[in-house]
């Protein structure tokens, strides 16, 4: 497979990245209960319509579309986004959950941004380079505001009683069993 194929590849997954977090972003500003938390997923939001547009640039500067590939990956960690505005935390310690979630989102991008760029700077294509590393760089000042914002509220967690433990739901159980599955298969290896 050659390199070209493979940027191509990975641009589509990020492409479809960006997209599901435009669908996300307004829920996880909706349910955080922290201000300054909120108006940063507005504000990130903004960031990522921006972002596919960019990302749009870049297919367009290859001569080929940006659809044909749904990026599970990003699907998985939204889902643990939308896990942690379920969860039955009161105050500060609720929203310290989605910050979990918030930050593994924005590593997930990162990490996609850094192999498209070096994929990128292996072709040649500057330009691309450029585009990618704006996205980039927005990527890492949302990591830095979204811990910013977390430690305080950690702090602040820290700090309030433990809930009673409660019955678990139908889909902790099966969380459960999925982690002691493998822990399971793990332990062979090691």
């Amino acid at each position: 497979m050659a390199l070209k194929t493979v940027l191509l590849d990975e641009l589509r997954d990020m492409y479809s990245a960006e997209n599901q977090l435009v669908k996300a972003l307004p829920k996880l500003a909706k349910g955080a209960k922290d201000k300054a938390l909120k108006a940063a997923f507005q504000s990130h939001l903004e960031e990522t319509k921006g972002q596919v547009l960019r990302l749009r640039s870049v297919f367009a500067l290859l001569g080929e579309k940006p659809t044909g590939q749904h990026c599970n990956g990003m699907e998985g960690v939204i889902e643990e986004g939308a896990d942690a505005l379920e969860k039955d935390e009161e105050g500060a310690s609720f929203d310290v959950g989605i910050v979990g979630a918030a930050l593994r989102t924005e590593h997930y991008e990162i990490a996609g941004y850094e192999a498209c760029i070096a994929m990128a700077q292996g072709l040649g294509e500057r330009k691309i380079v450029s585009l990618l590393t704006a996205n980039l760089r927005e990527e890492l000042a949302a990591a830095k505001k979204i811990t910013k914002i977390g430690v305080p509220l950690i702090k602040k967690s820290s700090t309030e009683p433990e809930p009673e433990p409660k019955p678990k739901t139908g889909k902790e159980k099966y969380s459960a069993k999925k982690s002691k599955e493998d822990e399971t298969k793990a332990a062979r290896d090691l």
